[in-house]
């Protein structure tokens, strides 16, 4: 994974551990915004992802961000006969290319001879799936998966589906998305952006903190596991997308599709409410989506309930990547014995009966992850994963 906290895994655990988020002023967007809005950059430029990727600067920053991501985790899973499997890189995202074309407009619409062509041939959002993909020597099959916040979860969990159904041995799945002047200026529209560091869960949120980077996991079939030299990280137990179809860009009050997901995915893991040792909550910082989650939760769990943390209050919220990256927290929990903090969380919210943790907890014991990720149009997708 690489995000505002970190450019490996590495990095974003020390980060997590220490507290330390990655929120601060935009250094690589010319916006309007730029002295009101927190972001969560990558803290590198271009020319610097380029070091770190293997791909020309002039590519989008989202296939950088995807890149570093999907090779951190292939060469994570030390699969020495890659070449000879069947293969898929399944990659979420809703900006495409949108950074690069945005410099093309702004050139373009002060003089129609102006602007760099090559700055939009990749701006639809299959470009760098493919980009990545190609590199990575991944033919058998490719394919980008955008359904707003919930995309990295879906292409996760459709994955998953592919190897039971023995269409695959190994995909690499998960998502990518990098900060654009659109996508800030809609936000903004939408008026859920907090001009100071988000607080998820707090009684006094006020929004989120949009965010950049890229998350992915290795998935591979019995069959191959059962030939690689290191033991997995765990299982990915259970998974359910619904749609309550509620409001185009606001969760229904009383999550319904929260609801739906969460119960979906313990059906299908064959798992109890009682049996999830910690939640990564979708947790935005927004009045709405906070409610939304939380009286989901309230419906399926009971006191005690598990612990649970949004990991946004760190990354911001990366969007089609947020998925991808909070899976990693998730396995990377199990493996560890970790819960994460919630950060800047200081007057819970009254009307939820539990509160999610404020400190980072080691040492404990983590049996079963339930991932949270829900989008715009209601499209709503939780994951579980479990030790082995």
């Amino acid at each position: 994974m690489i995000s505002a906290i970190g450019k490996n895994v590495a990095e974003s655990l020390d980060a997590l551990e220490s507290g330390r988020a990655g929120m601060g002023q935009m250094h690589f967007i010319d916006s309007a915004l730029r002295d009101k809005l927190p972001v969560a950059e990558v803290h590198l430029n271009n020319k610097e992802l380029s070091v770190l990727s293997g791909l020309f600067p002039q590519n989008s920053r989202t296939a950088q961000l995807s890149m570093i991501a999907a090779k951190e985790a292939l060469a994570d899973a030390a699969i020495e006969n890659f070449d000879e499997l069947r293969t898929g890189f399944i990659s979420a995202n809703t900006v495409g290319g949108m950074d690069k074309t945005e410099n093309f407009f702004s050139d373009f619409l002060r003089d129609p001879s102006k602007g760099r062509l090559r700055d939009v041939i990749h701006h639809e959002c299959g470009s760098a799936s493919e980009l990545v993909a190609d590199d990575l020597g991944i033919r058998n099959y490719v394919t980008t998966i955008s359904t707003a916040c919930s995309s990295s979860a879906n292409a996760i969990f459709f994955g998953a589906r592919l190897i039971k159904h023995n269409m695959l041995d190994v995909v690499i799945a998960g998502g990518t998305d990098a900060l654009t002047k659109f996508t800030l200026n809609g936000f903004n529209t939408l008026m859920i952006l907090d001009q100071e560091f988000c607080k998820p869960f707090d009684e006094n949120r006020k929004g989120l903190n949009l965010g950049e980077g890229a998350g992915y996991v290795v998935l591979v079939s019995d069959r191959v596991l059962s030939s690689l030299k290191k033991d997995p990280y765990c299982s990915l137990s259970g998974y359910y997308n619904a749609n309550d179809a509620y409001h185009q860009t606001a969760s229904s009050p009383a999550g319904t599709g929260s609801l739906m997901a969460m119960r979906g995915a313990l059906k299908e893991s064959g798992l109890s409410a009682t049996d999830i040792s910690y939640i990564n909550l979708h947790g935005t910082g927004t009045q709405n989506n906070d409610i939304s989650e939380g009286a989901a939760i309230k419906e399926l769990f009971s006191s005690p309930y598990p612990k649970m943390s949004s990991t946004k209050s760190f990354t911001g919220h990366t969007l089609g990547a947020s998925g991808g990256i909070e899976a990693v927290f998730s396995v990377l929990s199990i493996r560890h014995g970790i819960v994460y903090p919630n950060l800047r969380l200081t007057n819970p919210m009254k009307e939820l009966p539990f509160i999610p943790e404020t400190k980072f907890l080691k040492n404990q014991t983590i049996n079963h992850v339930l991932s949270n990720s829900f989008g715009f149009g209601g499209n709503c997708s939780s994951l579980i994963f479990s030790k082995l």
